[in-house]
């Protein structure tokens, strides 16, 4: 079945880096995009960035554009985000999530699997 697990999540100071993993099992990354979505209690969910499968192109968030960057390995089981000059206000748990039915497009429109999230926060 479809499997994603998230690691890499610290604490860290802000203008620090953090790379984020997700590994997936159950199916290759060649069938479906994965995004990053990050939840801070009491706020909405935000979907920050995210690859195709198709023909590997990103999204990314406004918020994030120019500080994340997201990656594939290529044995296309395991996808990275890429976290540079990190800010307070990035402080949240980050998940990766991918949905069967959106063809492999990005930005997802719906969550259908995603992991069980990884805590990054961002404090001096």
């Amino acid at each position: 079945q479809v499997q994603l697990v998230e690691s890499g999540g610290d604490l860290v100071q802000p203008g620090g880096s953090l790379r984020l993993s997700c590994a997936a099992s159950g199916f290759t990354l060649d069938y479906y995009a994965i995004g990053w979505f990050r939840q801070v209690p009491g706020k909405e969910r935000e979907e920050v960035s995210c690859i195709s499968s198709r023909d590997g192109s990103t999204y990314y968030a406004d918020s994030v554009k120019g500080r994340f960057g997201i990656s594939r390995d290529n044995t296309k089981t395991t996808v990275y985000l890429q976290m540079n000059s990190l800010k307070p206000e990035d402080t949240a748990v980050y998940y990766c999530a991918t949905d069967t039915q959106n063809e492999g497009l990005c930005p997802l429109n719906d969550y259908e699997y995603w992991g069980q999230g990884t805590q990054v926060t961002v404090s001096s």
